[in-house]
């Protein structure tokens, strides 16, 4: 069992806690975490992309001209693909670009991402993560002392209301419960902000993926 250490909203030695070695101390393993970091962006597109055809396009009821005897080429509307103002060949359409994956690699790769930002020292662990009052003064104030709000990601294992409220409006910052995160927030944050009931209901998941 390894184990991290712990400190208080001061900055102070508050102890350590003990993670199981599956969570916090796997290997690295970029093709893993490159695989659903993409899989996760994907799910994260609209999708209303849109192009109209030539069966969509207003206009086009008449032949511009009769088929034979003109000299040009046959045309039967003037809406087809090969016009000015006609529709489009082979165009974006909306579609869901989500797609499924085995529940047990994306568990590995947040195990994997939560390990990278333990040994990599992005990791900080709190002994209590809250605030007294719904005033983002009092958020901006608790992180000042833990290397500034910016760039940070905050994971607590029940999201207060006091704490939803008072870092809704901090910009650069991303709060949320140890049940919500994901392998590509561990990847883009800069620092991990965890509070010390997180990293035990985090490390209580460990099972083989």
């Amino acid at each position: 069992m390894a184990k991290v250490k712990v400190i208080s909203a001061a900055g102070k030695s508050a102890g350590s806690v003990e993670v199981s070695d599956n969570v916090f101390g796997r290997e690295a393993n970029g093709v893993l975490l490159h695989e659903v970091v993409v899989r996760e962006l994907a799910g994260m597109r609209q999708g209303t992309h849109a192009t109209k055809t030539r069966g969509l396009v207003s206009g086009g009821g008449k032949k511009p001209w009769r088929q034979k005897g003109t000299g040009r080429a046959r045309a039967g509307s003037n809406r087809s693909p090969l016009w000015k103002g006609g529709g489009t060949m082979f165009g974006p359409s909306p579609r869901d670009y989500s797609y499924r994956m085995p529940r047990k690699k994306v568990r590995a790769a947040l195990y994997v991402a939560l390990s990278d930002a333990l040994r990599e020292g992005r990791l900080t662990c709190i002994d209590v993560l809250d605030v007294d009052a719904p005033k983002t003064k009092s958020f901006v104030s608790l992180m000042a002392g833990l290397g500034g709000a910016r760039g940070a990601l905050v994971v607590v294992d029940q999201m207060s209301e006091n704490l939803a409220l008072a870092s809704r409006n901090v910009p650069g910052v991303a709060v949320l419960e140890a049940s919500d995160v994901t392998p590509y927030d561990l990847v883009v944050a800069e620092r991990v902000v965890i509070s010390k009931a997180a990293v035990e209901q985090l490390g209580g998941q460990s099972d083989e993926a």
